[in-house]
Formats: C-alpha cells, structure tokens, sequence
C-alpha cells in the first residue's frame, strides 16, 4: 500500500554502473503493467529509506511506457538522497514512486534543437533526444563531462544520436579547457531552440552564453537552487488564509509557508524544498506573490506559486486549499 499520496510502488529490476559515480535504475511496475506515459524532461520523486524525497530526471525513451529509466550521481557531499540511492536500494526493492511531472517540456515547431547536457545533466537531455529521434527532427546534442569515465550512457547516446551530431567535451576538471559554450551559442540561429542542465557554474555559463537568444528558444532545468539565489527570509510575518479549510495562518519571518502550514497538522506535497520540482504549486487568488522558484512561467506565476520557497509581498495571501 503506498504510503504517500499519489504514488505507486515500482521494482527495481536493474541497476547498472554507467559511469564514475553514475548508476542508472530500471523501475518496472512488479505485476508487469505498462507505466504511465510521460513527456521528454519529466521527472519524477523517489520516496527513499529514511524518509528522504528526492526527484529524478526520467532518462528513458518516453515513447516505452515498459519501465522508467534513471541516472543518479553519488554526490560527494550528499544529503542523504544520492547516498541511499547508492548503498541501500538493491534489484527486487520495491520504490515508492510518485507521477511525473514536466516543468522543462520541449517545444513543439523548432526546426533544429541544441542539447547541452554537463554531468548527470545528461538525464533529462537523453530523453529529450529519444523524442527528437523519434519525431525526425534534427539535433545536436553536446555533451560536457571531465573524461571518458564520466561519461554516462555512452553505448546508448553512440545508438541513439545521429552520426556526427554527438559532441564529447572534456575539460579534466577545469571548465576553460571543455566546451567554450559562448562560441557555441554566439549566434542566436532562428527556428533553433536551446535546452541545457548540469551544475551550477555550467548553468550559469550557459545562461550567460544564451542571454542574447529570444527568451522562448531557451529552456533550462536546475538540479539545485543557483548559488547566488538569497538564502535568508525577508523580515515580517505574514497571514495565509487556506480558501477551502477557512483556516487562517500565521507565517513567521523565519518561516516557509511549507513549514507552517505542516505546524497545524496539514500536509503540502513537497520535495526539493527549493523551488526547483513543482510539488508544491499551488494556485493562489488573492495577495501579491514574492515569486523565488525557478520552475513556474510567467503565465502560470500570475495565479501559481511555490510555497516551499514564495512569500508575501505583503501581509495576506489566500491559496487555493
């Protein structure tokens, strides 16, 4: 029986080393029905021994709904998802698995794709190319990674992108010596669309380098808050008032609107805590948002926000719950 709210319990029914530090994980449903179809970019959160959430990249082809593919890196300074992932999850365990979601969705009318992919930014970028595979579209797919050892997925990537359309880049450890990723994007190339994940000094590289490019042609994905996001909560509390529940809460200047709210006995989906998975979106219908998420659009942080992160310009909000 699941033990979190929709979710559902997957095998394990293949680990394998991909690269220095890199494992990947097939999960199967255990009585063999197909999984739910995704879109390339999704990921997914993990519900891990000790109570840890954490999401994933799915780095399959969307278009096999048999299993759900994942890549995980063994972070040197792990919080405790990577770690359990690597030393407790085992073939036959059994994963509390929820839905995907999508927040880093491909456009649907581009005529040439760039791929950018640094490190374990790979997963979500490895999907992407199954689906462009699959349309027929042309790509190129860059691949930003310190030596060979590092380099997950090969076999899979020398099938899966077409002949000289693969671009290895290995820096040793110092980024000046790997892709000059400015070059790369000097010319903002009509009808072309760029996507890009990987760590933080790649992700600002590669923000910098696309900066020029109508803002619509580039697509990105955080596995971590950037490093110069404000940690520190502005001063002042705020009241939330919960529409459906009539209840109303007081959010501390040291608070998340998460915490508080789990203060009085309700639950919020959450996961990354960082503003970075969309499992805490809610709808919100009156107050003015301090927006401090990187996965909502323009559109949709005119009535969404993320309360894990967010908080009030002013002394109310009311949400949607």
């Amino acid at each position: 029986m699941s033990t979190a709210p929709d979710t559902k319990k997957l095998r394990v029914q293949a680990i394998r080393w991909q690269a220095q530090g890199i494992c990947s994980y097939e999960l199967v449903d255990p009585d063999g029905h197909a999984l739910e179809p995704y879109e390339a970019g999704a990921h997914v959160d993990l519900y891990l021994p000790g109570g840890i959430v954490r999401s994933y990249s799915l780095a399959g082809d969307p278009s096999d709904n048999s299993h759900w593919l994942l890549g995980v890196l063994l972070e040197a300074k792990s919080l405790g998802g990577s770690s359990a992932m690597h030393k407790k999850v085992r073939v036959g365990d059994l994963l509390e698995v929820g839905t995907a979601r999508n927040a880093f969705r491909m456009a649907n009318a581009a005529k040439h794709s760039i791929l950018i992919a640094g490190g374990i930014g790979i997963t979500p970028l490895k999907s992407m190319a199954h689906a462009l595979k699959s349309a027929g579209a042309t790509f190129d797919l860059h691949y930003c990674a310190r030596g060979p050892n590092h380099v997950a997925f090969m076999q899979e990537l020398q099938a899966l992108v077409p002949q000289g359309h693969l671009h290895l880049h290995f820096d040793g450890g110092e980024p000046s010596k790997g892709l000059d990723i400015a070059n790369l994007l000097k010319v903002a190339v009509p009808d072309t669309h760029v996507y890009f994940c990987g760590p933080a000094g790649f992700m600002r590289a590669c923000a910098e380098a696309s900066s020029h490019w109508p803002k619509e042609a580039v697509h990105c994905e955080h596995f971590k808050a950037p490093e110069t996001k404000p940690l520190d909560l502005p001063d002042g509390a705020f009241e939330v008032h919960l529409v459906k529940s009539g209840a109303t809460i007081q959010v501390g200047p040291d608070q998340t609107i998460v915490r508080a709210i789990e203060l009085t006995g309700r639950r919020v989906p959450t996961s990354c805590l960082s503003g970075l998975c969309g499992a805490c979106k809610v709808e919100y219908v009156a107050g003015e948002v301090d927006h401090r998420d990187y996965i909502l659009n323009d559109d949709e942080r005119t009535h969404c926000m993320t309360v894990c992160v967010s908080r009030a310009k002013g002394k109310t909000l009311s949400l949607n719950l």
